[in-house]
């Protein structure tokens, strides 16, 4: 009997997620192919000289359950964390281990610390240089930084949202207009999500909304903050199911950064009988009828490279896969997808690790800043956020006395901004960081840039759309559509590794339909949890 073959592109969170489960519960060979020579996609962990740098930042915390005894089958709770109920509320994830093929990472000095953190979350937005809670919270300090009139205005500004008749959300300022007020949402809202997108916000779809902030809003900011204040305290458990994502105080964090957990999960790969190939730029695709049979691509010799199988998970952005298909299969790709597919949209991501002595700003205890990232709203720099990589994990830091942090640009790779060599990048991001008074220039001793390509599908451009490609690409019956870029959805990690989770399940329970696998959606309950119900 001829073994079946998965083809999967892409080596991040989907890939390799459907790796695995196809090992675990079919016996489906997968074969992932990689363009880059990474693992791990976006999710990855980039070293530099000792430190290494998250890209984009990378909370491990899912209401999934599922998604919580995956991760914590790979890499269980560090036992010696000290922190308290919430490891206990962990462990539970960890009753039943799978049967799991040996690693073969043993060579890996790293291999020996597989554990995951449990992370303290903090997020604050830097306005006006100052720091106001995020989300916003109903403190003295809130009051006190935005100023007697700036309140009014907000107070005034949500009361008329939520008591006179809603706009019709056709874009994403009337989401967050609806949800907070327009004052509320000029003030914190609308600079920072116009540096992501490098649009307008009347420009974006409302959809965008929907699966980033859905339960977020005002009033679950107020109620979140009253528990919080007279509540009971918190329960012990990680999940938080009943906490609005953007509210979450607790997250799983591997010790060496995302990428130490996706390393692991391609050793797990391997070590079951997959393969990975590295460096292979796919750009044909092959069909019959309604079905892939093969795809190819070039290697970096130069020399084409076939793959046949018998089934293919795409995570490779939709308007590349449309392009794929081009030339030409048995029939040709109807003009309306390409031109959709033509016209869907990206913003490209760069990272500017600076490590320095000290940052200029403190807690009001005198001791260092304690946050996770911090989102930059002035508008008289283009930096979009800000991460501290020691508040993420100790590990990620070449030495306790450094302070290795993270700036975020998001831009178009047609941008000049992109174009900049990496020397000066790095002279561009200290100046604007100097400006507001985050750190001193004389401060910072090094730097390295990382350069994201489409990092982030847009909900504009001909998004509108979408469902003219989604139509016909789920007419190929053997072909899976998952992750971020796989399905030109702004999924989280967890969402991501769902999608293909349930694409795997549909060939194993002879499955036809991809309705299950385009549910799973941001912000929104996972459907196993309401399958259970």
């Amino acid at each position: 009997m001829t073994e079946k073959k998965a083809i999967i592109i892409g080596a991040g969170p989907a890939g390799l997620t459907a790796a695995i489960e196809l090992q675990r519960h079919s016996t489906v060979k997968p074969i992932v192919i990689e363009a880059s020579h990474e693992i791990g996609g976006i999710s990855r962990t980039v070293r530099y000289k000792g430190n290494r740098m998250d890209i984009g930042g990378h909370r491990f915390f899912s209401k999934s359950d599922r998604v919580m005894r995956w991760w914590l089958e790979l890499m269980p709770v560090e036992s010696s964390d000290a922190a308290g109920d919430a490891t206990e509320g962990a462990l539970r994830y960890q009753g039943q281990q799978r049967d799991l093929p040996p690693s073969t990472a043993a060579h890996d000095p790293e291999s020996e610390d597989l554990v995951m953190l449990i992370r303290q979350r903090k997020s604050r937005i830097y306005f006006l240089r100052r720091f106001f809670d995020y989300p916003i919270s109903l403190t003295a300090a809130t009051f006190r930084n935005l100023g007697l009139v700036r309140t009014v205005r907000c107070g005034f500004s949500y009361m008329r949202s939520a008591l006179l008749p809603q706009r019709e959300e056709k874009s994403l300022e009337d989401f967050i207009v609806n949800r907070f007020g327009k004052q509320l949402y000029l003030t914190f809202f609308k600079s920072y999500t116009e540096k992501v997108w490098g649009v307008p916000c009347n420009e974006i779809s409302a959809e965008w909304g929907a699966q980033r902030i859905k339960g977020l809003s005002l009033k679950g900011v107020v109620v979140h903050f009253l528990k919080k204040t007279f509540g009971r305290k918190p329960s012990g458990d990680i999940a938080q199911k009943k906490t609005e994502t953007s509210l979450i105080e607790k997250f799983l964090y591997p010790k060496f950064g995302p990428g130490q957990l996706w390393e692991h999960a391609a050793e797990l790969v391997r070590a079951g009988g997959g393969e990975i190939h590295f460096g292979i730029q796919i750009d044909r695709i092959h069909v019959a009828g309604n079905n892939v049979t093969s795809i190819e691509g070039v290697n970096e010799s130069a020399r084409r490279v076939s793959f046949p199988a018998d089934y293919f998970f795409s995570t490779m952005p939709v308007r590349d896969l449309v392009r794929a298909l081009a030339p030409p299969p048995a029939e040709p790709v109807p003009a309306e997808v390409t031109q959709v597919a033509e016209g869907l949209m990206y913003r490209d991501f760069i990272t500017v690790g600076l490590l320095a002595s000290r940052l200029a700003v403190k807690e009001k205890d005198g001791s260092p800043l304690k946050d996770n990232w911090i989102y930059i709203q002035e508008p008289d720099v283009v930096v979009g956020r800000l991460q501290i990589f020691n508040n993420w994990s100790p590990w990620l830091v070449s030495g306790p006395d450094k302070v290795w942090i993270g700036l975020e640009y998001f831009c178009n790779d047609t941008d000049d901004i992109w174009k900049l060599s990496d020397e000066q990048m790095a002279r561009f991001a200290i100046v604007e960081i100097a400006k507001i008074g985050i750190l001193k220039a004389e401060d910072v001793e090094d730097s390295h840039v990382v350069r994201v390509p489409k990092t982030y599908p847009a909900y504009f451009g001909s998004y509108g759309r979408f469902d003219v490609i989604r139509n016909y690409l789920d007419g190929f019956q053997n072909l899976f559509l998952v992750g971020r870029n796989g399905m030109h959805k702004y999924n989280n990690q967890d969402h991501s590794m769902l999608t293909a989770m349930t694409a795997v399940e549909n060939i194993v329970n002879g499955v036809t339909t991809k309705e299950n696998i385009w549910a799973i959606n941001t912000e929104m309950e996972y459907h196993e949890e309401k399958a259970a119900k």
